[in-house]
């Protein structure tokens, strides 16, 4: 059984941003529903990874479950929250719907150490309309593409362009244009 399992049904309020420049930014995912705030660290791969999951199933809940596609696209603040204390880092995250009442659920779990069993670890469930997790998907691409530039061959970000190795490149870096 997990150590603790908070679910948010349905939230006010769903977010992923970073905190301090690129290369050095912390990432979270937080929720709100009410006075409680939710906030998990996680990783920038997660919050991409994330993004792109939330936006192809959207576009697969519009043609299964077409009622509810027509939603507004919110245009909100997606900064986080005060205070940004995080509950826990998140090891794995999953998308599910609840079909009853057209929410799609963000469901993230604890990060446990090996000796730790996976049925220990947290559990936080965030229930959020289409429109929220629309907004969701395009500030994930958003924070991401704030940070730094990445190589065009290996996708490893580029802190400094001249002394980037590449494998990809075979030993002919002075070919590849950064643009």
């Amino acid at each position: 059984m997990p150590k603790s399992t908070i679910e948010l049904n349905p939230v006010t309020r769903i977010t992923a941003d970073a905190v301090g420049e690129p290369g050095h930014r912390t990432f979270y995912v937080q929720g709100r529903r009410g006075a409680t705030l939710i906030t998990l660290l996680c990783e920038k791969e997660q919050v991409r990874a994330l993004g792109v999951a939330i936006q192809q199933m959207l576009d697969e809940l519009k043609s299964k479950y077409p009622k509810g596609a027509s939603f507004m696209k919110l245009q909100m603040d997606m900064s986080l929250d005060e205070p940004i204390s995080p509950e826990y880092r998140i090891g794995q995250m999953g998308l599910g719907y609840d079909e009853d009442h057209d929410l799609i659920v963000l469901v993230a779990r604890e990060l446990v150490p090996e000796e730790v069993d996976e049925e220990d670890a947290s559990v936080t469930k965030f229930f959020c309309s289409r429109s929220q997790m629309d907004a969701m998907a395009r500030q994930s691409a958003e924070v991401v593409a704030r940070g730094r530039p990445v190589c065009p061959l290996c996708q490893k970000p580029l802190d400094n362009e001249f002394e980037h190795f590449c494998p990809r490149s075979n030993g002919h870096a002075d070919e590849v244009v950064f643009a």
